[in-house]
């Protein structure tokens, strides 16, 4: 095995390593989404922060009604997530791989271009 041939796999190995999984992404969305955790998981820290957040002031203040308000948030936040879970994995998957190969893979047909966060 030559040097491409062994730096071509390590980059696989790694990529394979830290890859997000729709999969595992859907079962954190539905067992723990209010909570945030899918996000968390697929690397969007801070809007995962603020939904877990969210959820916790309105468990806290459900009891003077204005709880309600915040929970339905999440709660709505939870559906659309449903339908956002497979991009953010592409997007993070092809950022990993970008970051890997030194290339951009976003803006060319895979999926949507994005700012560097």
């Amino acid at each position: 095995m030559n040097g491409d041939q062994a730096e071509m796999m390590r980059t696989q190995l790694v990529y394979d390593a830290n890859r997000k999984s729709v999969g595992a992404a859907y079962l954190l969305w539905f067992f723990l989404g209010f909570f945030g955790a899918h996000r968390f998981y697929l690397g969007h820290v801070v809007s995962g922060a603020i939904q877990l957040v969210l959820f916790v002031l309105g468990w806290m203040t459900v009891w003077i009604v204005i709880g309600a308000v915040p929970l339905a948030v999440v709660g709505i936040w939870w559906l659309i997530d449903a339908f956002l879970i497979p991009s953010m994995a592409r997007d993070h998957n092809l950022e990993l791989a970008g970051a890997l190969t030194g290339k951009d893979l976003r803006g060319n047909g895979f999926g949507p271009a994005r700012m560097a966060h």
